[in-house]
């Protein structure tokens, strides 16, 4: 159920004194129910909170946390040059791999909430670790992780629980999976079954190109032990678009809709990547869409993964294909936030940060809110020149500041890091994160690229055209 409020939110550098927002309420999947005692003590307490992760999703986290009522001393490990020079978090030396220093971490800093921000510490088993020791975690365990870290699970769950999708076949020999694509015929969708850094899925417009995905993928020369299994798509016709709920307890909130670019180039060409930029709200996800998508979708993989015993707890991303007609199916689902999705949920986001997600791992999701802004957000992303392939490090970045001190403006860290004297300087491939707020997809764009331009560093770039759908739109009005 959906419905709107009007609210006030403190006024700052990048909000508006007034905001419009949109309250979403708790939507119920199965009969067992929190008690209320445990909402109220999850909102009135001071919790600390580690969140896990060290990229621009974990940062844009970390700048909201930080801002939530509920929220203690809040730690990030290892964090990033900006997460660092964020108010309110302290960035911290700990190896995710090593579950039991994490859980030692835990127990010496009194730390109510884990967040963990990217999918393969989950896909290890650290929500598993941190649940043992009686640690709050907002991240599935590693059986229910397996949503994301399984193409083959992810598709096996939509076809017992009848989630709409593409139709698909999986594979561990080369010549059978290429006998089935020349079957099919192009264009067809090759995807590696395991974890592969947003990069193992090859949408094929050609035969040949769907031949060499299958060898590359299943000898092993482009993703390792990632593509052992590898499952064939259909193709799907349509516009795709971004759709988040926190699961936890056998219920779910639907949170505001998103539409990133994975593209490398302007006008979408060039490789996919982990994404050059977004926005939010998408227009292409109307109040009617999200009710499909949560009754369709969400619903019945929340309430598969429990009959399947690994029962979900944290967020689930699901990458939409909408089609002309209004057809709703299933690309994916991720078990994190999306990244830079992220980034615009968070700029949207009025209400407690920590009291949602700690309902989330605690169970208590009964009555819930989250509020959103009525702005719209954009985010462009800086990456370094030659990204998504080869690129240099240790490039040094300024004007960061004058960048963040335009009215509307955040720029959140990526992969960064700081040298020897103090400075900013480049660390990976998506580097930065200019978040803008706006009236409109096109006032926000327009404020993001006004950042871009005033920060100095050479060896970077950027699309000239994230949000054009939604802009294209705006200016048909």
């Amino acid at each position: 159920m959906t419905t709107t409020t009007t609210a006030r939110t403190r006024a700052g550098r990048g909000t508006r004194a007034t905001r419009t927002a949109r309250t979403t309420r708790v939507v119920r999947f199965v009969a067992t129910r929190a008690t209320r005692d445990g909402v109220a003590r999850a909102s009135s307490a001071k919790t600390n909170v580690l969140v896990v992760g060290g990229g621009g999703r974990e940062h844009a986290l970390c700048w909201r946390l930080a801002s939530s009522a509920s929220a203690g001393t809040l730690y990030c490990a290892p964090g990033n040059a900006g997460i660092a020079r964020e108010r309110g978090v302290e960035t911290v030396t700990l190896n995710e791999s090593d579950h039991a220093a994490v859980v030692g971490f835990c127990r010496e800093r009194s730390i109510g909430l884990v967040v963990v921000g990217p999918e393969a510490p989950l896909v290890d088993g650290l929500a598993d670790a941190l649940a043992a020791a009686g640690v709050p975690v907002f991240g599935p365990s590693k059986s229910a992780a397996r949503l994301e870290g399984s193409k083959a699970f992810m598709k096996d769950l939509c076809a017992k629980y009848k989630i709409p999708t593409a139709e698909y076949a999986k594979f561990t020999d080369a010549a059978k999976a290429k006998a089935y694509i020349e079957s099919k015929g192009a264009p067809i969708v090759v995807k590696t079954d395991g974890l592969a850094a947003g990069k193992g899925v090859i949408v094929a417009m050609e035969i040949e190109d769907a031949l060499n995905a299958v060898d590359d993928m299943l000898s092993g020369a482009m993703f390792g032990s990632a593509g052992e299994e590898i499952v064939v798509e259909e193709f799907l016709d349509g516009e795709e678009a971004s759709f988040f709920a926190v699961v936890g307890g056998g219920k779910a909130v639907a949170l505001a809709s998103a539409q990133d670019h994975k593209r490398v180039g302007d006008g979408d060409t060039g490789l996919n990547t982990g994404g050059m930029g977004a926005y939010s709200p998408a227009p292409v996800v109307t109040p009617e869409i999200t009710d499909v998508v949560m009754r369709d979708i969400i619903k019945p993989t929340v309430d598969g993964m429990a009959a399947e015993g690994c029962p979900f707890t944290g967020v689930i991303f699901a990458g939409l294909m909408i089609s002309k007609d209004g057809t709703v199916k299933l690309l994916e689902h991720n078990i994190r936030f999306g990244d830079p999705e992220c980034q615009v949920l968070m700029a949207r986001l009025t209400s407690d940060l920590t009291a949602l997600l700690l309902a989330a791992a605690t169970g208590t999701l009964e009555n819930a809110e989250v509020t959103w802004s009525d702005d719209s957000a954009v985010v462009v992303v800086m990456a370094a020149e030659g990204y998504p392939g080869s690129y240099a490090k240790g490039e040094k970045i300024t004007n960061l500041d004058a960048a963040g001190a335009i009215d509307g403006v955040k720029v959140l860290h990526a992969g960064t890091a700081s040298d020897a004297d103090g400075d900013v300087v480049s660390s990976g491939g998506r580097v930065l994160g200019v978040t803008a707020y706006g009236s409109s997809i096109t006032e926000a764009a327009e404020r993001a690229y006004e950042a871009v331009d005033v920060i100095e560093w050479p060896g970077g770039f950027t699309r000239r055209d994230i949000g054009w759908r939604a802009i294209a739109r705006e200016k048909a009005r």
